[in-house]
């Protein structure tokens, strides 16, 4: 087994994805004076949004860190990594778009669908390496 290079960068550029997303969350309780709970609908989507970054990106990363430990490809777990990345910083763009526009669509489903495939692609892969 080999230490995973690769996802390791990436999981530092998820960190800080995750740091702003949290940053962007703390303004919008500030700005809203929300010290509890979701507050207004604009406060409830960046909640949502960060929420939802640290539901799925942790997982991801460690199938993909597995599999580059367990040699996969760097082509492969590369790949895997920017479509993550693409993918979570599309999502929350697609939060803050107007409800059933074409922007909502692209980008908040479009990141959670890319998100799914990579979960997808990496557990078979793993499972298909056992």
């Amino acid at each position: 087994m080999t230490y995973p290079t690769t996802t390791a960068f990436f999981a530092g550029l998820f960190a800080l994805l995750y740091v702003g997303l949290a940053g962007w969350v703390v303004a919008g309780r500030l700005s809203g004076q929300t010290l509890f709970g979701n507050g207004d609908e604009a406060l409830t989507r960046r909640v949502r949004a960060h929420a939802n970054f640290g539901e799925y990106v942790p997982l991801a990363l460690l199938l993909v860190g597995l599999l580059e430990a367990g040699g996969a490809s760097h082509g492969f777990v590369t790949g895997l990594l920017v479509v993550l990345f693409v993918a979570r910083l599309l999502h929350p763009v697609g939060m803050l778009a107007p409800k059933n526009s074409a922007q909502q669509f692209a980008c908040r489903g479009g990141g959670i669908v890319a998100t799914f495939g990579v979960l997808a692609v990496a557990a078979i892969a793993l499972l298909l390496r056992a």
